[in-house]
């Protein structure tokens, strides 16, 4: 199993997007809040269409408290300041990618204090960022491509 986190997500569509491709790969979702959004918002539900009671969802107050209920992870941190292709890792099962917000990122000293697991995805130089969605999918479909897709079918 891998694990999506989203740091303080703001869009509800991109939360829902989410959802849906985690309950379709078997990939557990984390929130930490606070969301910009909430999640019984008819938008992050639409998006989410009808798999919510599909989805592995935990919560969390804050980023102290992910880390602390998650000890000892794997974290990978994926923010466009990173200087590592996601491409230039191996995975390891039952990881965590961590995602920021839509407007900031991540925290900088996440990236910062993490700079061998600390990725990004290649783009052109004078755009700034892929959509959240899009983004998750990119990098959790890599990691899954890694591990055989886990039986999936």
């Amino acid at each position: 199993m891998l694990n999506v986190v989203l740091v303080e997500p703001e869009i509800p569509q991109n939360t829902g997007n989410i959802s849906r491709t985690c309950a379709c790969t078997d990939t557990r979702l984390h929130l930490i809040r606070p969301y910009g959004f909430e999640l019984s918002d008819r938008t992050v539900k639409r998006a989410g269409l009808d798999y919510w009671d599909k989805l592995d969802l935990r919560e969390y107050d804050s980023c102290e408290q992910f880390f602390r209920q998650n000890e000892g992870g794997a974290f990978f941190y994926l923010s466009t300041k990173a200087k590592r292709s996601y491409t230039d890792v191996r995975f390891p099962d039952n990881c965590f990618l961590l995602f920021g917000k839509e407007t900031k990122g991540l925290p900088e000293e996440m990236v910062r204090n993490h700079p061998e697991t600390a990725l990004r995805i290649p783009m052109g130089k004078h755009l700034r960022s892929l959509n959240l969605s899009n983004s998750v999918a990119i990098v959790l479909y890599e990691a899954l491509r890694q591990h055989n897709f886990f039986d999936l079918i």
